[in-house]
């Protein structure tokens, strides 16, 4: 059977050497006689492939030793509560850059725990661009400011970090993590999922 290539925004087709591997795997993880679905999260085995994988991240990116690596259950769009749940620290008002679908989804799902002041968007203009920073309006008790870093739905994309001065700066990187260098010291926090840009590229 001839193989199938998936351009879909998710998961997409893989290597098949890729792809023995992991079934092979699937049976017995690298001679430990069960799978990696089978053994426990606390044994030394499964422990092994989490510091790997933490530690091939922080190489892939250059993640500076100040910042911790959490790998979380859900995608993008569960991280748009799990964020402000966590960056508020004491404070009530988020500033969010609107610049297509998933950061208007962002804005809506931190508006359950947060004031979101809409710093900037370009919704009028039919998501088209992104506004220039200095057009954003920010507040100064926003938490934190949050940005999607490539809008995949609306076609827009940061060429790099945004100069919000000294606040923090929260991104959605879940369409382009991996797919080049980036300066992960510019931002308080990324998040992304990990579909197909990840898997291929590690």
């Amino acid at each position: 059977m001839p193989r199938v290539h998936n351009f879909s925004a998710g998961p997409a087709m893989l290597p098949q050497e890729v792809l023995q591997q992991a079934s092979e795997e699937m049976l017995d993880w690298q001679g430990s006689g069960m799978s990696v679905m089978e053994m426990s999260h606390r044994g030394p085995e499964f422990i092994g492939i989490y510091e790997r994988a933490v530690a091939d991240l922080r190489e892939l990116l250059a993640i500076p030793a100040n910042y911790r690596v959490i790998f979380l259950q859900g995608g993008g769009l569960g991280e748009n509560a799990i964020v402000p749940m966590n960056m508020l620290r004491g404070k009530c008002e988020i500033d969010v850059v609107v610049t297509g679908t998933w950061s208007e989804k962002s804005a809506q799902e931190a508006a359950k725990f947060a004031k979101v002041n809409i710093a900037a968007s370009s919704k009028t203009a039919g998501f088209t661009h992104i506004p220039s920073p200095e057009t954003w309006q920010l507040s100064e008790q926003a938490a934190y400011v949050h940005i999607c870093q490539n809008e995949t739905i609306d076609g827009v994309e940061f060429a790099g970090a945004p100069d919000v001065g000294d606040r923090l700066l929260v991104s959605d990187v879940s369409s382009m993590i991996l797919s080049r260098p980036m300066d992960v010291s510019k931002y308080g926090l990324i998040f992304g999922g990990a579909q197909k840009i990840l898997v291929r590229r590690v």
